[in-house]
């Protein structure tokens, strides 16, 4: 295992304007996953797409993005993360500008996408860059605690700044602000960001970026869309045939003497486990928080800008932690946070259930800035020990990796946690006394809250019907189930990961200073 001093080289200003520069950029990539869906009746109006082109307007950039960032970050590795990190800039400005000026929805389709493939070169270059610029270990987790506040700002000021645009601007606008950031980084990366590659790296084999792609690309198809629109045959071939491809790419990579993942990777105890926690914190956060809003909007009645502003307190706490995380990990270890933080994040988790089942809309608000506190050292301290426990010049592949079982986390949380919800809200609703409705009426009142509560509307009665407290009720135990599961497999979690830190010395080896 990679032994790191807690000394090492403290950063000079050079280092920590490099840090800003490439968190910049990440703030950039975050929130481009966001800022479109205001844009959204502006674009409809503009280039009338179909449904299919509409439904590939959203979701092309987040499956691009997801099936490259392994190939992107291996391909920093074996040729260097900032020449991987300015070209991806080069392109991320140019699609930025073909997006801006389409004039079909095909063509924006074809933007959004080569965005996305340029998007996947930031997060895991930007990160493996910041452990080449910061050897000192607590000034790295700070650093790394910077960039994932990039991300949590990227996520609440894209639908801030796109509204405005779009208030004044054509919609074009919300692609137009990603160049004079990526021009910046392209000026700035050369003079401020070192180099860095494996002296050793072969060519990609490119057979296995095809494995890769026709593995990740399914399966995130088929979680997402499963999520969206209840389970479907088409998703369940597209999950079979990615995890198809996957079993043929795990085979290739055992062959090849220089494999586009290196398998070995998952041996080191400490990667694994942070990897494991890593993937659990996002697949629970993103199920959770899915329900909060719909809870927010459904159960009590909000709208969705009071829905947005109930969660602006939670949404400031995950951004505080993100800076302040670090603090945690020096002062605590790195051991000592994930497991604090993992059984914090079990409390305010346990908190959010009890709140959904009593329907308390301020039990939801103070549960999820509890969460906060907790996930946000858990996230940041995991992604650190992936990066630090793997070969320097392995580093890249692993933020990579990093990256992609958070992309596959929140995909599987949305749909697995979703499903359950799901179950127990239709279970509910058999009991309802539901006559008087026609039988298309029944079947959206059955299926969802959001269906219910849209018929409810459209009855025009000025009384709600009694079936639509029982639907609130349905989907609030839903709701409280799935955050007793959470809780009971975080708790489990901590004590796993409890366990392999314990054996391997996390805390008294620190990580590599690469």
């Amino acid at each position: 295992m990679h032994q790191t001093t807690e000394s090492g080289e403290l950063a000079g200003r050079r280092e920590w304007v490099g840090l800003y520069v490439l968190s910049i950029a990440c703030l950039i990539y975050s929130m481009d996953l966001s800022v479109l869906f205001l844009a959204m009746p502006a674009i409809v109006a503009d280039l009338q797409p179909s449904a299919a082109e509409l439904l590939w307007i959203n979701d092309i950039y987040g499956f691009m993005v997801a099936g490259f960032l392994v190939t992107m970050g291996t391909l920093g590795d074996r040729i260097g993360r900032r020449r991987v990190l300015l070209a991806g800039a080069l392109a991320f400005g140019s699609a930025s500008a073909l997006a801006a000026f389409s004039t079909s929805a095909q063509q924006l389709i074809v933007a959004r996408a080569l965005l996305g493939i340029a998007g996947a070169t930031i997060a895991p270059s930007t990160l493996s860059l910041i452990v080449n610029l910061f050897k000192n270990e607590g000034e790295r987790n700070r650093a790394i605690g910077i960039w994932g506040t990039a991300f949590a700002l990227g996520g609440l000021i894209g639908p801030v700044l796109g509204g405005l645009l779009l208030q004044y601007f054509h919609w074009g606008s919300v692609f137009l602000i990603n160049i004079p950031v990526m021009l910046a980084l392209l000026v700035a990366g050369p003079l401020l960001l070192p180099e860095y590659k494996n002296a050793d790296g072969a060519r990609i084999d490119l057979l296995s970026v095809v494995f890769s792609l026709a593995a990740v690309l399914p399966v995130i198809y088929g979680l997402k869309h499963m999520a969206a629109y209840g389970f479907q045959p088409d998703q369940a071939a597209a999950l079979a045939i990615g995890l198809a491809f996957g079993f043929a790419f795990i085979s290739r990579q055992k062959k090849l003497t220089h494999p586009l993942i290196d398998l070995n990777l998952f041996r080191i105890p400490a990667f694994s486990a942070s990897l494991a926690v890593n993937l659990a914190g996002v697949f629970f956060i993103f199920g959770i928080f899915l329900y909060q809003n719909l809870f927010l909007q459904l159960v009590t009645g909000l709208s969705p800008f009071e829905a947005a502003i109930w969660s602006v307190p939670s949404s400031m706490i995950f951004t505080i932690m993100s800076l302040q995380a670090y603090r945690f990990t020096n002062r605590l270890g790195p051991s000592k946070t994930v497991i604090l933080g993992l059984v914090v994040n079990a409390i305010g988790i346990a908190a959010m259930g009890l709140a959904a089942y009593n329907q308390s809309a301020v039990g939801i608000l103070a549960a999820s800035m509890v969460i906060a506190v907790g996930f946000v050292p858990v996230i940041l301290t995991t992604t650190g020990l992936i990066v630090g426990t793997v070969p320097p010049e392995r580093a890249g592949s692993a933020s990579a990796i990093s990256e992609t079982s958070a992309e596959f986390g929140g995909a599987l949380g949305v749909a697995i946690l979703g499903s359950i919800g799901t179950v127990i809200y239709r279970s509910a609703m058999t009991g309802a006394d539901l006559s008087g409705l026609t039988p298309q009426q029944v079947e959206a009142v059955s299926s969802t809250l959001a269906s219910a509560a849209d018929v409810a509307k459209s009855l025009g009665t000025e009384t709600a019907p009694a079936w639509l407290s029982i639907a609130r009720t349905g989907f609030s135990l839903g709701f409280a189930a799935c955050c007793l599961l959470a809780t009971i497999a975080l708790l489990t979690l901590a004590a796993v990961a409890h366990r392999i830190y314990a054996k391997e010395h996390i805390d008294e080896s620190t990580l590599s200073a690469h």
